[in-house]
């Protein structure tokens, strides 16, 4: 969605902007497009503030003490700005995990990306995650979630997806997918993982 990777076929249309080898409209798109990887990707030499202003500074121009208001913000909304002169590894999973989410919303993207946001986290911080995320969505973010938490995807989300082997098997609103599921593969996942 964001050009990390070509796709072979297909359109992709962001906010009408489509993603071709057009390397302006890329970039159009990527500054609209915040992305949370698994393993938070923060650098590990900078504070937790100068991991939110980097790229407000970098690819916005703005001045610091603008980008390091808005990341203090974000910080605040994600429940720790007290960490802002901490390092990446002096902070628990889950608190890195809601910098890297900070850090992305700093650059004010229309929607956000998460791949697996909780599967490096230990269970209990599991929960610290999704609940800023569930905060993301009741403020009306945009998200695409690749998650193989269903109790999170039922509650927060507004439509399901369920792939398997690189296709999409099924497509439909949270309560029709969860509780009537029509294709077998996706009667077989959810008797797997909720016991359906």
């Amino acid at each position: 969605i964001n050009r990390l990777e070509e796709h072979q076929q297909g359109q992709i249309i962001v906010d009408g902007v489509e993603l071709t080898n057009d390397l302006k409209n890329i970039d159009t798109i990527r500054r609209e497009v915040g992305m949370c990887f698994q393993h938070f990707n923060l650098f590990p030499h900078l504070t937790i503030l100068e991991n939110c202003v980097l790229a407000p500074m970098w690819v916005r121009k703005e001045p610091r003490k603008v980008a390091e208001e808005r990341a203090m913000h974000y910080l605040e909304r994600v429940k720790i700005p007290e960490q802002a002169n901490k390092y990446p590894g002096q902070l628990s999973g889950g608190q890195q995990q809601r910098v890297a989410i900070a850090r992305s919303l700093c650059m004010e993207p229309k929607i956000m990306l998460f791949d697996e946001p909780t599967s490096a986290l230990d269970p209990e911080m599991i929960k610290e995650v999704l609940d800023t995320m569930v905060q993301l969505a009741e403020e009306g973010m945009t998200m695409l979630c690749v998650t193989h938490e269903m109790g999170f995807a039922k509650t927060v989300a507004d439509r399901v997806i369920f792939m398997a082997d690189g296709q999409i098997v099924e497509e439909n609103e949270p309560h029709a997918f969860f509780n009537n599921p029509q294709e077998h593969r996706t009667q077989e996942f959810l008797s797997q993982i909720i016991g359906h």
